[in-house]
C-alpha cells in the first residue's frame, strides 16, 4: 500500500457513494447506464473470487465486499426500485462486443491458466471498456446532469492514481503488471475527453454538453 493506491481506493469509493447519492435523492436512474453498471458488477464479481479462499488483509477484504455488495445493490436499485425512471431507449451501447473483447483477450493473455487467473485478467479487460455504455450513452443525450459528471471524474481518477500507483511500484519496489498496465492505459484514455470538458465546463459552473445529442 502506498499513498497514492490509498487515493485511487478512496476516489473509487467516492464514485459509488456520489452515486449512490444521485439516484436516492432523485429517486431517479436518469442519465445512468444500467449496462455500464452491470459490466461493473461482472468484474467485481469475477475479480475477486479470491474472497474464499485468500485473505490478504481486513482493509482488503472489506473494500471487495463493498464493491461486490454495492454494484449489485445499484442494479437493483436501477432494475427494481427505480425502474420506471430507466430509458433503456437511450442505453444502447452493444456490451456484448465488451464482453467478448475481454473474453478473448482474457483467455489469450493470462499469467497462469487456472479458471481464477483467467477470470482475474478477463475483469480486468473488461474493466477497461466498463465505462464506454455510459459514455456513449451520454454522447446520445448530449448533456449530462452536474453530479453525474462528478461521478465519472471520480472514477476516471482512480484509474489514473493507479497508473501513478503501478509507475511508483515498478520505481520502488520493480513491480511489473503488464496486463493491468496496458488496460489501465486503455481507460485512462478512454476517460481523456471526457477530463478536458469536464475541466473546461463543470469547474468553471456550465452544464456539460457533448457532442452527438
Amino acid at each position: 500500500m502506498n499513498v497514492f493506491r490509498l487515493l485511487a481506493d478512496l476516489m473509487h469509493l467516492a464514485s459509488i457513494f456520489i452515486l449512490l447519492l444521485k439516484i436516492q435523492n432523485s429517486k431517479s436512474c436518469v442519465g445512468i447506464s444500467f449496462k455500464t453498471q452491470m459490466l461493473y458488477t461482472i468484474v467485481f464479481m469475477t475479480r475477486y473470487l479470491d474472497l474464499t479462499f485468500h485473505f490478504i488483509s481486513l482493509y482488503n477484504t472489506c473494500m471487495k465486499i463493498f464493491f461486490i455488495a454495492s454494484s449489485v445493490y445499484i442494479l437493483y436499485l436501477m432494475r427494481v426500485k427505480y425502474k420506471a425512471s430507466y430509458d433503456p431507449g437511450l442505453d444502447t451501447f452493444r456490451f456484448e462486443y465488451l464482453l467478448g473483447f475481454a473474453m478473448l483477450l482474457g483467455v489469450a493473455f493470462s499469467y497462469d491458466y487456472t479458471p481464477v487467473e483467467v477470470l482475474w485478467s478477463f475483469s480486468i479487460w473488461l474493466e477497461s471498456v466498463a465505462i464506454m455504455p455510459q459514455l456513449y450513452m451520454l454522447q446520445q443525450t448530449g448533456e449530462a446532469e452536474t453530479i453525474t459528471t462528478h461521478y465519472l471524474f471520480a472514477l476516471g481518477a482512480y484509474r489514473a492514481l493507479y497508473l501513478v500507483n503501478w509507475v511508483y511500484r515498478y520505481v520502488m519496489e520493480g513491480h511489473t503488471d503488464w496486463i493491468a498496465w496496458v488496460a489501465g492505459l486503455i481507460q485512462t484514455a478512454l476517460y481523456s475527453d471526457f477530463f478536458y470538458l469536464y475541466y473546461t465546463k463543470v469547474l468553471h459552473g456550465k452544464k456539460l454538453e457533448l457532442a452527438g445529442g
